[in-house]
């Protein structure tokens, strides 16, 4: 089986920096794309950024400018470097992967168990 795990999740100030990493491990042939979502409170849970296997990049326009979405193939991970911190922002963030398992012809998707980021003074 696939697993993502996340970490960099934590509590900041307005206008401070996070960045969140998500690594996949197991049976992996290749990953298509890889994204983050993000679920605020009573809200539902949304694509805050997407990058695909050839590094093109989409971001949502509500943190267009002050997120970055990065991935490192040799090590199967996504980055998101998050600066100029909202509390708007404050939200669990999980990842998503698209990936080709070893031996499949499937592709399939896993999320990432969630990381939490609060943007408080």
């Amino acid at each position: 089986q696939v697993q993502l795990v996340e970490s960099g999740g934590g509590l900041v100030q307005p206008g401070e920096s996070l960045r969140l990493s998500c690594a996949a491990s197991g049976s992996i042939a290749s990953i298509n794309h890889m994204a983050w979502y993000r679920q605020a409170p009573g809200k539902e849970r949304v694509l805050v950024a997407l990058i695909t296997s050839g590094g093109g990049t989409k971001d949502a326009d509500s943190v267009k400018g002050r997120f970055t979405i990065s991935r490192d193939n040799v090590k199967n991970t996504v980055y998101l470097q998050m600066n100029s911190l909202k509390p708007e922002d404050t939200a669990v963030y999980y990842c998503k992967a698209v990936v080709r398992l070893i031996g499949s012809s499937y592709d399939y998707i896993y999320w990432g168990q969630g990381t939490q980021v609060t943007v408080s003074s």
